[in-house]
């Protein structure tokens, strides 16, 4: 079965395509030189292709890369690319909360989204997930930069919220499930085996990475307002703006309320420490992510030192 991938160098997409016949899977991405909004390209690139696993998505905005531009005016085009090409199936995966009328944008757009590929007419998948982690994450990869970093970690607000950390594995075991046409229900909650608290999932992440931070709550309007600082100032933001917004709300319930996954597909593997430390990255924050200095470095015709991308 040939299968193609939207966002197929993102963390999902590529983790996925890791699993799949790589003659058989066709990546898509700008890297690759197509833009999700580009119909001709992505009907050429789904040319002989029977299922769009739809994995493109941001978290925060930047440049021309905006939310209405990747997650509502790709998904159409994706939407409209599919018909085109003969592809029978798609397999979107989209957030937990995603929904309309809520405030923030991710949420909604992405909601927008969802909301196209029921309305294609097409056979399809929509994946409503928590918080996926692994290698390469904005999870575990940001709080062990950050507590490698500052010895003081902000948590939201004083009441705690939960969340129920889903490992990659489990999502690309979940993602085939979709993609082979063995989940009955059109829209499903993915969630993950654990649930906890999301101070629990912290310290557990900082005890991991070998770090004992002091942790001060913090109201949650700081933590927006480091969220934009963040991501003004940084390559890749400490914390997003939707992030604080999700970490606000906690993430493991799903918005609306969709039916769970059959008992036998659901995530089963747990939060612990051997999966943690296999995400791990290399090192805390540095000078080189800093969006001033990436640019400064490029206008010098160099590259950025230290950790790869």
């Amino acid at each position: 079965m040939r299968v193609a991938i939207t966002g197929g160098t993102g963390f999902v997409g590529r983790h996925l395509a890791e699993r799949l016949d790589p003659d058989e899977t066709v990546l898509i991405s700008r890297r690759t030189g197509v833009d999700i909004d580009d119909v001709d390209a992505l009907a050429r690139a789904f040319a002989g292709c029977e299922v769009v696993a739809h994995c493109a998505g941001i978290n925060r905005e930047i440049g021309d890369q905006s939310f209405q531009r990747v997650h509502v005016d790709g998904t159409r085009a994706v939407v409209e690319a599919a018909r085109r090409a003969g592809v029978r199936r798609i397999v979107m995966v989209s957030f937990l909360r995603a929904r309309p009328d809520c405030g923030s944008a991710y949420h909604e757009t992405k909601w927008a989204a969802e909301e196209l590929v029921r309305n294609s007419g097409l056979d399809h998948t929509i994946l409503k997930c928590g918080m996926i982690y692994g290698p390469g994450d904005h999870m575990v990869n940001h709080v062990t930069r950050a507590v490698r970093t500052v010895p003081v970690f902000a948590t939201v607000g004083f009441r705690e919220r939960t969340v129920r950390p889903i490992p990659v594995d489990d999502a690309v075991d979940v993602l085939l499930a979709a993609v082979e046409g063995r989940i009955p229900e059109p829209t499903v909650a993915v969630m993950g085996a654990d649930e906890l608290t999301l101070g629990e999932a912290v310290r557990r992440i900082a005890r991991v990475a070998g770090r004992r931070p002091v942790y001060v709550p913090a109201p949650v309007w700081t933590i927006r307002a480091l969220a934009q600082l963040t991501e003004w100032t940084m390559v890749v933001p400490l914390v997003a703006k939707a992030q604080a917004r999700m970490l606000d709300e906690g993430v493991s319930v799903p918005a609306p309320t969709v039916p769970e996954l059959p008992v036998d597909l659901r995530p089963s593997r747990s939060f612990s420490d051997e999966r943690i430390r296999a995400a791990l990255p290399v090192g805390g924050f540095g000078w080189e992510d800093l969006r001033i200095v990436e640019w400064w470095s490029r206008k010098r015709g160099g590259s950025v030192s230290g950790r790869g991308r």
